[in-house]
């Protein structure tokens, strides 16, 4: 029998793929999205697209709406890369983009 990257066995000796679907299935909505975008748009860097919302915080003028927003994507993409490396998992790879 061969194996799978998802038989591959995790920091906590569980299988990848059962960890991730536990991950997953407490993700939010935008959690989700932004997993989606970290893809999509940022070649699957946390830390990329953490700068990029860090940089347009810094300009002025900004809309405090968005500013909120963008605070909050940072503390949502600050717990996915975390639970990205803690499970040793890239979630895009669990994750994908809703159909149209």
């Amino acid at each position: 029998m061969t194996n799978t990257p998802d038989d591959k066995i995790g920091p906590e000796g569980r299988k990848r793929l059962d960890v991730a679907r536990d991950v997953i299935e407490h993700l939010t909505e935008e959690e989700r999205m932004l997993i989606v975008l970290q893809s999509e748009l940022y070649d699957h860097s946390w830390q990329s697209m953490l700068d990029d919302l860090r940089n347009r915080l810094d300009g002025k003028p900004f809309i405090f709406k968005l500013a909120s927003r963008i605070q909050d994507d940072i503390a949502r993409i600050e717990k996915l890369k975390t639970l990205e490396e803690k499970h040793d998992l890239k979630l895009a790879e669990f994750v994908k983009p809703p159909q149209k």
